[in-house]
């Protein structure tokens, strides 16, 4: 599976099996977005590769660590491997074609805008649970739906 920013000069490439997605809904996120909130997956970082756009590739980073990479081209955010794990953050909107994830978690959900509505699907978390946590049930979840897919 494929995906890419919107200029096309970043690309990376996903291996099967993909995860399930989450939502956080921070306010973070909500900023780096501009939308209710972010939309991504934690992929291991065997199952990921970079095709092309290393160099295009800007950081931001926050006084508290929080993290947001992009393209210097087109300002498109764009996966970035997460400090002190083994998996990369990967926006779901980037990936090109069609993506039989569904959305299994959100996250923050205790700081939510006021006119965000979250739907009943997925477990809802206060803030951010350990980390174990959510990558097991967001690959635990990918392997039902794949299942149900066949």
């Amino acid at each position: 599976m494929n995906g890419k920013c919107l200029c096309s000069a970043v690309e990376f490439q996903l291996d099967e099996p993909i995860p399930s997605l989450y939502q956080c809904h921070c306010s973070l996120c909500r900023k780096l977005t501009g939308s209710a909130s972010d939309t991504a997956m934690l992929i291991s970082r065997d199952q990921f590769r970079w095709v092309r756009g290393l160099d295009k590739i800007s950081s931001y980073r926050t006084n508290t660590g929080y993290r947001s990479d992009f393209c210097s081209s087109c300002g498109c955010t764009v996966p970035h491997l997460m400090s002190k794990t083994l998996y990369f953050w990967v926006p779901a909107g980037l990936i090109d074609g069609e993506l039989h994830s569904q959305v299994v978690a959100h996250l923050y959900v205790d700081s939510k805008a006021p006119w965000d509505t979250i739907d009943e699907t997925g477990a809802r978390f206060a803030e951010m649970p350990e980390m174990e946590a959510l990558t097991r049930l967001l690959h635990e979840n990918s392997e039902k739906i794949e299942s149900d897919l066949v």
